[in-house]
């Protein structure tokens, strides 16, 4: 008995193994295009923590969510346009285009339409395993969960009878608190050379220069001759209120950018130094990042949409896309280019850009504060990103529909999503150690 019992542990192991290899072969070898040595550099990434792995495998996530029944979808023809990687640290502060430092998402790279429920499963799971790392038990993470799901829910409430416009709404040091408060008070105290300070210097030529280190490195020839030659087709692509004048965008210095994000991890990533003009702190130079970007992960799994495709056939063209749909002050600097037959998308790397990292989370209430904050402005990206401002794809309002689908039960829905969430976690955590077996056999073996 006990060998046949260690048999179907192990056959299970097995097939789950075999899951894991075929999808992240398809989707990191075939569809991102990785060579093995960034495979490896991703994959050391995702090896720090179950956490960094979800982070990283967000296609093995609807590989395996796209399966599951659910109650609470919206109709099929009435989608709604997600953030597609929603967790805990793709929320961040940052600096609008009228000079106000806002806490929101800050991630659009796999921006997609399809059912809403995606994003709050994501973030669901993402939660407990934040909980988790920070030792808080399943019920803990169970209440968490709940009142991230609250939030969004109550905030989609008000959306509906005009208590909030989603057009508009923003959040600010003065409509938040607990550590994102914090963030955003301490944010206001930071200068605006903050970055420049900490990333360049003025060399012995009286220019401003990029400071190498391990995340930053120099371009070769090729590279920097090729960026500077496509200026022009990223100023074309920046809408026309937001355009400065073209020697506003003179490059100055470029370099090569690692060491941010995990999903993301052999993607070509660049920061590009830029003239900017001066303000009223004499500060002029601004920070260009320049980033590769490939066809979303929900796009594999969810509805094919072809209108979708048709007004968003450059990838770069979609995340900028995604953001301004989703942000009420947008980037004035966002923007999109192809190089060398890869596309990228433009944006600037805020002096502001600061997260609430998960080790300061140190308490039930810490953590409580964060998720009703992340759960309204889940409820805003989603109720914002409609027919108010897409009216092409979109000729109904999310919210009313996100709200019809959920239904008068509050109850039934959380428990569903929370039910779901917690055991997938429990299937992250196991998939970890089937992973980090799997990266020893086939990469260092």
């Amino acid at each position: 008995m006990e060998a046949l019992l260690s048999r179907v542990k192990n056959t299970r192991e097995v097939l789950r193994k075999q899951v894991i290899d075929t999808v992240l072969n398809e989707f990191d070898e075939q569809c991102m295009a990785l060579n093995d040595e960034k495979r490896k550099m991703k994959y050391a990434k995702m090896m720090e923590s179950p956490f960094r792995f979800f982070r990283g495998s967000a296609y093995l996530f609807y590989y395996d969510m796209t399966k599951i029944p659910f109650s609470f979808h919206t109709n099929i023809d009435k989608p709604t346009w997600i953030q597609g990687d929603l967790h805990m640290e793709n929320f961040g502060a940052f600096q609008n285009e009228e000079g106000e430092i806002v806490y929101d998402v800050n991630d659009f790279d796999e921006g997609y339409i399809g059912s809403y429920l995606y994003d709050l499963l994501r973030m669901s799971v993402s939660i407990a395993l934040s909980c988790e790392t920070q030792g808080l038990s399943t019920i803990e993470q169970q209440k968490r969960i709940k009142n991230y799901l609250a939030a969004y829910y109550q905030q989609l409430k008000r959306f509906k009878k005009e208590k909030d416009d989603p057009f508009h709404l923003t959040f600010t040091e003065q409509n938040t608190n607990g550590p994102v408060k914090k963030v955003l008070k301490k944010l206001g105290k930071r200068q605006r050379d903050h970055l420049l300070k900490d990333i360049t210097y003025i060399n012995e030529e009286g220019k401003r220069v990029f400071s190498w280190s391990d995340e930053i490195e120099p371009v070769s020839f090729e590279e920097s001759t090729m960026l500077k030659r496509l200026t022009e087709n990223y100023f074309h692509s920046i809408d026309n209120e937001n355009k400065k004048n073209f020697s506003f965008y003179t490059i100055k210095d470029i370099a090569r950018k690692h060491g941010t994000g995990t999903a993301s991890i052999g993607l070509d990533r660049y920061y590009i130094l830029i003239e900017g003009e001066k303000d009223a702190n004499g500060v002029d130079d601004l920070v260009l990042e320049v980033k590769e970007v490939r066809a979303p992960i929900p796009a594999y799994f969810l509805p094919y949409r072809k209108q979708f495709w048709e007004k968003f056939n450059h990838q770069g063209k979609r995340v900028v896309a995604t953001q301004k749909a989703m942000h009420h002050l947008e980037d004035p600097y966002l923007g999109y280019l192809t190089i060398d037959g890869r596309e990228f998308y433009v944006r600037e790397r805020s002096p502001y850009k600061k997260k609430v990292k998960i080790t300061s989370l140190l308490t039930a209430e810490d953590f409580d504060a964060t998720v009703k904050i992340m759960g309204k402005i889940t409820a805003k990206i989603h109720a914002r990103a409609d027919v108010d401002t897409e009216k092409e794809l979109f000729s109904y309002e999310s919210e009313e529909e996100i709200l019809k689908a959920i239904g008068e039960d509050f109850e039934l829905f959380c428990n569903q999503i929370i039910f779901v969430s917690i055991a997938y976690k429990e299937q992250v955590n196991h998939d970890y150690h089937l992973f980090c077996s799997w990266v020893s056999d086939k990469w260092n073996g």
